[in-house]
C-alpha cells in the first residue's frame, strides 16, 4: 500500500481529519524548502503538497504567484527539487505530492519524471491543467 493510502486509511480508522500544507519549492530557497518539508513532516502534516514554481501561475492567486516569482529567480529546475525531496525523505516519511502545471513536467520528460520522482520519494503528482 502506498504512503498516501496508508495515511488516509489511518486517518479513517482514527476518525481524524488531515492537514495538507502547500509550499512552493525554492521559496525562499531550496535549503529552506528542505527544512520546511522536514519541519512540516515532524509537526504532523498528513501530506505535503510541494509546488513546482511556474512562470505564469495565473489561476493560483497572488500569494502563490509571488512565491513562484521568488523561487524562479534562483534558476533551478525539477531535478534540484527532486534532490531536495530526496534529502528531506531521509528524515520524514510524510507523503509528498509534486504539484505542478503540465508544461514544466513535459519539458523535464514524463518517463524521466516518473523514474526520478519515485527515486526521490515523491508519492504522487498533481497536475493542474
Amino acid at each position: 500500500m502506498s504512503r498516501i493510502a496508508t495515511t488516509f486509511e489511518r486517518l479513517k480508522k482514527e476518525n481524524r481529519k488531515g492537514f495538507i500544507p502547500f509550499i512552493t519549492a525554492g521559496d525562499p530557497d531550496l535549503e529552506s524548502t528542505e527544512n520546511l518539508l522536514i519541519a512540516l513532516g515532524q509537526a504532523g502534516a498528513t501530506l505535503i503538497e510541494l509546488g513546482v514554481p511556474f512562470s505564469d501561475p495565473m489561476a493560483d492567486g497572488p500569494v502563490i504567484q509571488r512565491a513562484s516569482e521568488r523561487a524562479l529567480k534562483h534558476g533551478f529546475g525539477i531535478q534540484a527539487i527532486l534532490d531536495t525531496v530526496f534529502r528531506a525523505r531521509q528524515r520524514i516519511d510524510t507523503p509528498i505530492i509534486l504539484f505542478s502545471y503540465f508544461n514544466p513536467l513535459l519539458q523535464f520528460g514524463i518517463d524521466r519524471l516518473v523514474s526520478e520522482a519515485a527515486g526521490a520519494g515523491i508519492d504522487g503528482t498533481l497536475v493542474t491543467d
